[in-house]
């Protein structure tokens, strides 16, 4: 099957490792794999702003740039619920698009989701061994319904001992614009977090939005902690130190 990977901009920018990790997974499922070069963002800074023509042209781009594809993998659930939970509202004004929409949206997978669930890969290639807990990001969990997905995966993985922290599936406070315009509120979820996460003695906290990893590992730092690991769950998956080959 052909796989359009939609990379996202954190990770673009940020942390390619991810994207480089997620690839490595797609391949190691049987999929072929291709990365779209003109890909840029999905459009979701502008839509929660109320900027929605700026939405819809991003939107635009990226239906052109992943219609020829069969399955559309995403490793932020943020990011596949806009594109599979908010493009067929944000174009529900124009019918001419709706099945485009509907048939790009109806392929979107968060990654983990898509191993699980349309590839079934057996056997990840990473080899981790130690401690870890997982956070629950709120678009993921909420729009797509991920959650016994990542935790499968890691069962797979022989070295991994999953350390269920509390409230898992609580919001970290990132929420995008939300740690901008509330920013005492957004600081204090992400310490509650943070809280939950050492009591559970994990030496690694691990998630499946890079915005949630980034917001989790400032708090992290800034209370002291220079020792918690902070990954993707395809860095785990795939292997943290793994190049795509």
């Amino acid at each position: 099957m052909r796989v359009g990977l939609f990379v996202t901009c954190l990770v673009d920018l940020i942390r390619p490792s991810i994207g480089f990790a997620a690839l490595r997974l797609l391949r190691a499922a049987g999929c072929e794999a291709v990365v779209p070069v003109t890909q840029t963002c999905c459009g979701q800074p502008g839509y929660n702003s109320g900027d929605r023509t700026a939405a819809k042209a991003l939107a635009r781009k990226v239906l052109k740039e992943f219609d020829g594809c069969d399955y559309v993998v995403v490793p932020s659930g943020s990011c596949g619920g806009m594109i599979r939970v908010h493009y067929p509202a944000l174009f529900a004004d124009e019918p001419e698009m709706r099945e485009t929409v509907q048939r790009v949206a109806k392929r979107t997978y968060e990654l983990t989701d898509f191993l699980t669930n349309v590839a079934k890969l057996e056997t990840p290639p990473g080899h981790y061994s130690g401690s870890l807990t997982y956070h629950d990001s709120c678009s993921g969990l909420r729009e797509l319904g991920v959650q016994a997905q990542p935790r499968a995966l890691l069962a797979k993985l022989p070295g991994v001992k999953l350390a269920e922290m509390r409230e898992s599936a609580t919001c970290c406070g990132f929420g995008g614009t939300f740690s901008v315009k509330f920013g005492d509120i957004s600081a204090r979820m992400a310490n509650n977090k943070c809280e939950h996460i050492a009591r559970t003695g994990a030496g690694a906290i691990v998630a499946g939005d890079l915005g949630c990893l980034l917001n989790i590992e400032g708090r992290l730092r800034r209370r002291g902690d220079l020792q918690t690991r902070v990954l993707h769950i395809a860095e785990v998956l795939a292997g943290k130190d793994g190049v795509c080959k």
